[in-house]
C-alpha cells in the first residue's frame, strides 16, 4: 500500500494533537489530503457503503455553493473545499507581481470573463451537511478562462488537523484556522495555461513545509512555504509547460524528497534546500495523474496522446531516464484525468479517461488484468479510490462501480445519483463522500 512518509504522518498527528481536534488515533482515519491519508488513494481504516442510489444510503445531501471541481478533504467532523461564486462585479483582473515572471497571457481556449468571482474555502459539517462556514479568500476578475469541463476551483486543500491551506493557483496560497479564522495569505504570480484550459495542482505538506508547484507557460517553479507564515524557505525554478499532477512526499534512507511529475522531466527535490536529486523522463504531455510512493518506488502515469507508466526506483542520483533505475513500465491503457489508485500491492489504472481498467502488481509490473471494461460508468474524470478491499470507480454521469481488489477482475455493485462528478471521492470510516456538480453527498449505510 501507498504511504505517505512516517515523518509527514508524526507532524500531522503532533499538530492535531495540539490544537485538540483529534480523537482517532492517527490522519489514517480521516482523509486530509488530495488523495487521502498514504496518497495512494486508499482508506486504510475505511469500510464505505457497496451500494447506493438517490433513496438507499444516503446519509445527507446538500447542495454545493458556486462551481469548481475542487476535491473534499475531511478532518474530525468538518469537510473542506473550495470553490468560485461567479458575482455581478464587472472589472479587469489585479494586476499579478513583477517579480512573478508572467508571461503575455494567450487566449487559445476559454474566453477570460468579464465577471468577478469570489474564490472561498467551505467548511461542511461531516453529521449533517450543513455549511460550517465560508471564506472569501480573494475576489478578483480571472485573468484567462477554462476548460469547459474544468473552472476556476480545481485545487484540492490539505489540513494537518490544526490548519487548512487553500491554493488558488493565480489567486494565491491561504491559510485558515479550522474554526475559519484567516492566518495568512500569499500572491506567487500569475499563471497561464495551456490552451487556456484552467489550473489545477494541489499543494501537498511535507513536515513543516507546504510544496506549492506552479507549471505552466510562463516561468515555471517550486515553493516551498512555511506552513506557519506562508515565508518562502525556498523557490526553484523548472524547464517544463503546463502540467496539473500534485507533489508527492518520500522518506529515501531517512531524508525526506518532494516528487513532481511532469511532462519534461519526472524530478525529486531535497525537502530541506530544494536541490535536484534525480530526474527523469518517459511521460507524455499534460500530465495530470499524481505519482504514488510505495515500496522504495514511485509510480508516475499519463496518458495524453500516449501512453506512459513507470515505476521508479527511489535511492538513485542524477539522469535516471533509460535506466535500471526504472523497475518496470507499461506503455498502454494509462489514465488522462484520473490518478491511480495502490491497493495492497495492486496498482490499479484507468485508459485515458474511459472507464476501462488496467490492474498491475505494483512491486513487479506483471498484470493482473487489463484492458476489462466498466460498462455502466462510462467517461471518468473522478480518480478512483480504495478502501475495505474494494475499488470505487465514479462515472462523470452519476453511474458508480465497485470492483473487488484482487489479481483478477470482479464487479461487486453499480450504483446510480441524479448528479455529475468529476471530483475524486473521500471516504472516511463508514462514510463516502462524493461532491458532484450540484450537492455533496454523504454516502453511509442506514
Amino acid at each position: 500500500m501507498g504511504r505517505i512518509t512516517e515523518t509527514v504522518r508524526t507532524s500531522i498527528l503532533i499538530s492535531a494533537l495540539l490544537a485538540g481536534s483529534i480523537c482517532a488515533e492517527s490522519a489514517d482515519d480521516y482523509w486530509p489530503a488530495w488523495r487521502g491519508p498514504q496518497a495512494s488513494g486508499v482508506a486504510p481504516m475505511g469500510k464505505p457503503p457497496l451500494t447506493w442510489s438517490e433513496t438507499e444510503n444516503v446519509k445527507w445531501k446538500a447542495p454545493v455553493p458556486g462551481e469548481g471541481t475542487s476535491s473534499p478533504i475531511v478532518w474530525a467532523d468538518k469537510i473542506f473545499f473550495l470553490t468560485a461564486i461567479k458575482t455581478d462585479r464587472t472589472g479587469t483582473p489585479t494586476e499579478a507581481p513583477a517579480s512573478a515572471g508572467n508571461a503575455p497571457v494567450p487566449f487559445h481556449g476559454g474566453q477570460a470573463p468579464k465577471n468577478a468571482y469570489k474564490f472561498d474555502l467551505v467548511c461542511v459539517d461531516r453529521a449533517t451537511g450543513r455549511t460550517l462556514w465560508q471564506k472569501t479568500a480573494r475576489e478578483d476578475v480571472p485573468h484567462e478562462g477554462t476548460h469547459p469541463n474544468h473552472g476556476f476551483a480545481s485545487y484540492s486543500p490539505v489540513t494537518d488537523g490544526a490548519h487548512v491551506w487553500a491554493s488558488f493557483g493565480s489567486r494565491g496560497v491561504h491559510c485558515y484556522d479550522l474554526n475559519g479564522e484567516h492566518k495568512w495569505s500569499r500572491d506567487l504570480g500569475r499563471m497561464t495555461i495551456k490552451m487556456a484550459f484552467g489550473e489545477g495542482s494541489s499543494p501537498a505538506l511535507a513536515g513543516d513545509a507546504l510544496i506549492v508547484v506552479m507549471d505552466h507557460e510562463g516561468e515555471s517553479f517550486i515553493h516551498a512555504l512555511d506552513k506557519s507564515t506562508g515565508q518562502t524557505l525556498w523557490k526553484q525554478p523548472r524547464d517544463e509547460d503546463t502540467s496539473w499532477a500534485t507533489p508527492v512526499t518520500a522518506d529515501v534512507n531517512g531524508k525526506m524528497q518532494v516528487v513532481v511529475s511532469a511532462t519534461k522531466l519526472i524530478r525529486s527535490y531535497d525537502l530541506r534546500t530544494g536541490e535536484l536529486i534525480w530526474q527523469c523522463s518517459g511521460q507524455t504531455a499534460n500530465v495530470i495523474p499524481s505519482p504514488i510512493v510505495a515500496f522504495g518506488t514511485v509510480f508516475c502515469t499519463s496518458g495524453f496522446r500516449g501512453s506512459a507508466l513507470q515505476a521508479i526506483e527511489l535511492g538513485r542520483t542524477g539522469d535516471l531516464s533509460g535506466t535500471d533505475a526504472v523497475r518496470w513500465q507499461a506503455n498502454k491503457g494509462t489514465p488522462y484525468v484520473p490518478s491511480p489508485v495502490l491497493c495492497g500491492d495492486n496498482l490499479y489504472v484507468c485508459s485515458v479517461n474511459k472507464a476501462v481498467v488496467f490492474c498491475y502488481h505494483a512491486r513487479t509490473g506483471k498484470a493482473n488484468f487489463v484492458e476489462q471494461s466498466l460498462p455502466e460508468v462510462g467517461e471518468i474524470y473522478a480518480s478512483p479510490v480504495g478502501a475495505a478491499d474494494r475499488i470505487y470507480f465514479i462515472g462523470r454521469k452519476g453511474t458508480a462501480q465497485v470492483i473487488r481488489n484482487a489479481g483478477h477482475f470482479e464487479i461487486l455493485a453499480a450504483n446510480k445519483l441524479d448528479d455529475e462528478f468529476d471530483a475524486s471521492p473521500a471516504i472516511v470510516g463508514s462514510e463516502l463522500y462524493l461532491k458532484g456538480k450540484r450537492n455533496l453527498y454523504c454516502i453511509s449505510e442506514q
